[in-house]
């Protein structure tokens, strides 16, 4: 994909429930890729007309409860794989990765983990080592991929609004940091680092603590790039005005955009 091209990743919370909110968001934004997370729906049940109407073509991986990924392309994909490529298939729909020309794009929701020592804290650890795997047998760092979505880690203490007050709390262990780390190892970037620095930026505010109003949150939703890609970086926006909608979702949506490539 060489030519310039916007994308947005953000965790919904319910398609359905969020549905105003995202095609609000799309007649403003218009990116070229919508990578939402957390659909909570299964496939014959997404919501597919409206988007298809402002020229989307879908890519779905849902199910119903608490996962469910969505890719929306104004290209149509030329590839589309739904969860790892090798092994076991995963206990969740929480992986979809689709080609656009060169461009890879992975969407994903991570595993939360629940409870630190528990079958699903092992499972999410589990997770980034089996993606990292993927990766590196299946790319190398000189491609175009990008790795976007809700990712359940905070990877510094710059990215938590108390990182004392919450520290070893789930989200910021040493060893969840550790998993994205690795998984960053493969080649990965944080877009938004390389225009932001400094700490306050969140992108999940807890509906219990009314986080939002407070800005307590925590910067958990990303988009990774391989260096070709980072290169073209020229802007990544975590746009916090959805989140003071009526019943809004817990995430912000986070938008790059990407100059055409030389």
């Amino acid at each position: 994909m060489s030519g310039a091209f916007s994308l947005t990743t953000w965790n919904v919370n319910s398609v359905r429930t969020r549905l105003d909110h995202v095609l609000t968001y799309l007649a403003d934004r218009e990116p070229d890729i919508l990578c939402l997370q957390e659909t909570k729906v299964e496939d014959p049940l997404f919501p597919r007309a409206p988007f298809m109407e402002l020229g989307y073509h879908l890519t779905l991986h849902g199910s119903k409860g608490l996962a469910g990924v969505a890719t929306l392309t104004k290209a149509k994909p030329d590839a589309v794989a739904r969860g790892f490529l090798t092994g076991e298939e995963d206990r969740q729909c929480r992986v979809l990765n689709v080609r656009l020309g060169d461009l890879r794009v992975y969407n994903l929701y991570c595993p939360n983990g629940t409870a630190l020592g528990s079958d699903t804290y092992a499972y999410k650890l589990d997770w980034f080592r089996r993606l990292r795997a993927e990766l590196d047998a299946t790319y190398r760092p000189d491609d175009s991929i990008l790795v976007v979505g809700d990712f359940n880690v905070a990877p510094e203490d710059r990215d938590v609004w108390d990182p004392e007050a919450l520290r070893d709390q789930l989200l910021l262990t040493a060893p969840e940091r550790e998993a994205l780390a690795s998984l960053r190892g493969f080649g990965l970037e944080d877009c938004f680092r390389r225009f932001e620095p400094d700490g306050g930026h969140f992108t999940w505010f807890d509906y219990r603590t009314n986080g939002f109003m407070r800005n307590e949150g925590m910067r958990i939703d990303h988009v990774y790039a391989t260096s070709p890609l980072l290169a073209r970086c020229t802007q990544v926006v975590q746009d916090t005005k959805p989140r003071g909608w009526e019943l809004p979702s817990d995430h912000v949506p986070v938008t790059a955009t990407f100059a055409a490539s030389r």
